[in-house]
Parts: structure tokens; sequence; C-alpha cells
């Protein structure tokens, strides 16, 4: 299926994309992050990357993409060519018809290049999904996940069974169009992917034979297995014939390897202060850099910062290679994390040039 495989660029071992967390840093505003968004995303077009992707997040003054389908209307406007979706969506967080509504909308938006990924964390805390979900009920098991994810299937395909309750409930816009007199609808529908960080969503991946998103990036030592998992578990469907797996990678390119160290330090402080209930906006490399760590917090960092690869382009794109090369992954997708928005698209300009990506 061409709206889900994809050809590598220049030199790179495999197709490369971007995964983009709006993040906002110290003395900075979300205009100011969404504004780099943008500014990702016309660079990503036109130096080769695939696709870009934004991820749901919630309760987290460091990271503005708790609204990905407001996002992505807004990026559709600003390019042409490049796949946009959601890195994913938090199915629980939401009902179906609105998600099938929303991406239905931005498929309309931009024909052809919508991607629907999905996962069923939260995003955010405990408390914070009860507030978004109106219930203190947290499911997120192998029953509801599958359940809603068959709802949602079918309101983008609109194929309720006849005395199905939603059989007269249409996600518009959608396939509805088509049957009403005179209508016509576009032949597009959003692709869904799975997202995951753990065997489940791999196996249910593999099961319906839907393409796979790895979180590579915080669950490094899950990726092979999940993988494994995946490929082992995939059924040939109308979507796929054969197994299609990326996976999301912390990745920092800069001129000099001691800036990446700097960017990379302020990153997991960031990280730190997150896993410890206290989120807050990227601190600055000045302020990491003053930070002292405790024995438990450097062992922290340590791990941490074992999972990003950074330093200079080359350095980078040896540390890709390898990373593809032991996890087979068929695409990587790349997400930075730095104070800066200038810091984060001159990555991508760097990697693009060290894999020779073409140049619009």
């Amino acid at each position: 299926m061409d709206e889900i495989r994809a050809t590598a660029q220049g030199t790179a071992p495999v197709p490369l994309s971007v995964l983009d967390l709006v993040t906002v840093g110290a003395g900075r505003t979300a205009t100011d992050a969404l504004r780099t968004s943008v500014d990702l995303a016309r660079l990503a077009e036109s130096r080769g990357y695939h696709r870009f992707w934004v991820a749901e997040h919630h309760s987290m003054p460091g990271v503005a993409s708790s609204s990905p389908a407001v996002i992505l209307a807004h990026l559709a406007a600003h390019t042409e060519r490049i796949r946009l979706g959601s890195g994913g969506v938090m199915l629980p967080n939401h009902a179906p018809l609105v998600i099938a509504e929303q991406f239905g909308t931005l498929e309309a938006l931009a024909p052809g290049r919508v991607d629907l990924g999905l996962g069923r964390a939260p995003g955010t805390d405990g408390a914070t999904a009860a507030a978004l979900r109106r219930t203190d009920q947290l499911n997120e098991g192998a029953d509801d996940f599958p359940q809603q994810l068959a709802e949602l299937t079918r309101f983008l395909d609109d194929d309720f069974p006849d005395g199905h309750p939603y059989s007269r409930i249409h996600a518009v816009p959608g396939p509805v169009q088509s049957t009403s007199p005179g209508g016509v609808q576009s032949p597009h529908r959003p692709p869904i992917w799975l997202l995951g960080s753990s065997g489940f969503s791999a196996r249910l991946a593999g099961m319906l034979g839907l393409p796979f998103a790895f979180a590579h990036h915080f669950s490094a030592q899950n990726t092979v297995p999940a993988l494994d998992l995946y490929r082992e578990s995939f059924r040939p469907s109308a979507v796929l014939e054969a197994p299609y797996a990326l996976i999301g990678v912390a990745a920092l390119a800069t001129d000099e390897e001691k800036e990446a160290r700097r960017q990379v330090r302020a990153a997991a402080l960031n990280m730190l202060r997150l896993r410890m209930g206290r989120p807050g906006l990227v601190p600055t490399p000045e302020e990491a850099e003053s930070y002292e760590f405790g024995p438990l917090e450097q062992e922290f960092f340590e791990s941490w910062t074992a999972n990003v690869i950074y330093g200079t382009a080359d350095e980078v794109r040896a540390g890709l290679d390898g990373l593809q090369k032991r996890t087979g992954a068929d695409e990587l997708m790349l997400t930075s994390n730095a104070h800066g928005g200038d810091v984060r698209v001159r990555s991508y300009e760097l990697i693009a040039d060290a894999y020779g990506l073409p140049t619009a």
C-alpha cells in the first residue's frame, strides 16, 4: 500500500520521518513552539523526509501537542506533499466517532497524505486522563482497546452492519457522502497505524495486518522483542501483504559534539523532572549545566541518554545505521528534544545532509 510503504532517499538505509512533540523551552511560548513545527514540517518536506507526525500529550508545560488534529490542520495549510499524521492519538481519551470525524476532515484538507496513528496509553498522568474522559475508570486493557479500534474502523469505512445501534450514524466527512445523490467521495481513507511501547499493540497490529510504530525512544529495551512479536503475529490483510514497522528514535545532530551534549543534558533534566512528577518547560543548557545530579538522578541520566543518538551529523548517521541494522526497522522516525527550536531545525537539516537527502 503506497500510503504506508515508503522509499529510502539518498544514502539512508530506510525512509526517514519526523516525530514532533512541539516542545516549549524556558523563555519561549507555545506560539514559538508551533511556529517551529511549521518550520520543521517545511524543512522535512523539502529534504525528503517521508512523514511528519505529532504526538498527543496532556498537562505537560513543555509539550504543546495536546490537540494533534488542530496542529495537523495547520501544518496541512503550510505543506503540499509530506504525509501528516498522529504519533499518536490516544484512542481511550476520545470517542471513536470524534476521531473519525477529525481525521475525515484532515483527509479532506490534505487528500491522500494523512496517517492515523493510535495508542492505548493516556499520554498523561491518571488524574488528567480521568479529567479528559470524565471518569476515573481508566480502561486500557485487552478488551476495551480492540473494541474501540474496531468501532473507529467501522466509522472510517462507514460499514456498520444492519441492525447495529450505529448503522445509521455516519462520520462526516466520510464514505457516506459518496452514497448521497450526486455524491463524490475521495478514494483515500487515513490508514490506521498502531503505536506501542510493549508487546500488546505489537501483537494486535500483527494479527490485524496493520503497520506498527514502536516507541524505541522511551522503551528501547523492548524494541527488538516487540518487533519480533509483530512479525511473528503478522497476518496479511487488505492493508498490508507483509509487516511494516517503524521505530521512533531520539536523535540530535549539532555542528559540534559538545553542543549536542549540552542540549541532551537539558532534555534529560526535563525528562527527570517529568518522572519526578514536576513537569515543566525544557530548561536551557545553561541551567542544565549548573544542575548537580544526585546518585539516583545520575543513574537515570545515564540510562536515558544511552538511548539518544547524538553528536555530529556523521556520529548520528552511524548511530542510526547501526540501530536500523540491529532492529530491521522499515522506517526510522526521528524526534529531537532540545531547548531551542533553531537547534531542532538544524538537527534535521544536518541529518538530511549526512544522508544526501534531496533538496527541493
